[in-house]
């Protein structure tokens, strides 16, 4: 199998299930017109997100990583009228195109873009009482993934899910040898959640016209 195949297969996926979508077409043009890398979820990967926030009945979400707000775009729209959205960002550049394209998707008023480290604007969020969060998205840089698994404990109740993207990345996970940061702050990332009691986790591995790669989906016990 090959990367044409699953892309082919990805977006016969899209076809079939997935509505034609001008706005978020809208937004993945602009994010390459702004420069900002193509690693946004899939169509197929974003419709899921959305599917899952639904399925929790999610009122307040957090997603930990905004990029150019594609994954935030299809999450908001998972929200009721009342529902509101975090998302945290450390590129102002990036925050700023985010911005644009929520704001042309129509969420502005229930979504909230932040900028700088989310190892430091978490603990602000805590101690603005924010949370507990129904939905935590978290794909952001891939070494402060135990950081990130922490805080959404700390931001959590009982029953709420928590997805983490890119934990397979063509198989290396496995590697521990790998000297790559990535490779080794997924692997912290499942030791911490291996460890830690308050969460019930499972991975999937997946591939389509992001490669090889996969997820873990939890909840907090």
């Amino acid at each position: 199998m090959s990367l044409r195949t699953w892309t082919v297969v990805d977006d016969y996926i899209a076809e079939k299930l997935l509505a034609a979508d001008p706005v978020q077409d809208e937004t993945l043009r602009h994010n390459g017109a702004s420069g900002l890398p193509a690693i946004d979820v899939s169509a197929p990967q974003g419709k899921m997100l959305n599917l899952l926030a639904r399925m929790c009945g999610a009122r307040a979400i957090l997603e930990i990583g905004t990029l150019g707000g594609y994954s935030t775009i299809w999450l908001a729209r998972a929200l009721p009228a009342d529902g509101h959205l975090v998302s945290l960002e450390f590129d102002p550049h990036r925050a700023e195109t985010a911005r644009q394209n929520i704001s042309r998707a129509g969420f502005s008023d229930q979504v909230e873009v932040r900028v700088g480290a989310a190892a430091e604007t978490l603990p602000i969020l805590a101690a603005e009482g924010a949370g507990p969060f129904d939905f935590i998205f978290i794909d952001a840089d891939k070494p402060s993934n135990p950081i990130y698994l922490d805080w959404a404990l700390k931001l959590s109740r009982p029953g709420t899910v928590v997805v983490l993207d890119n934990v397979v990345r063509d198989g290396e996970v496995v590697n521990a040898a790998n000297p790559d940061p990535r490779i080794q702050g997924t692997r912290a990332g499942f030791d911490l959640l291996a460890a830690e009691p308050r969460f019930d986790a499972t991975a999937l591995q997946t591939v389509g016209a992001k490669g090889y790669d996969g997820f873990v989906l939890a909840i907090v016990r």
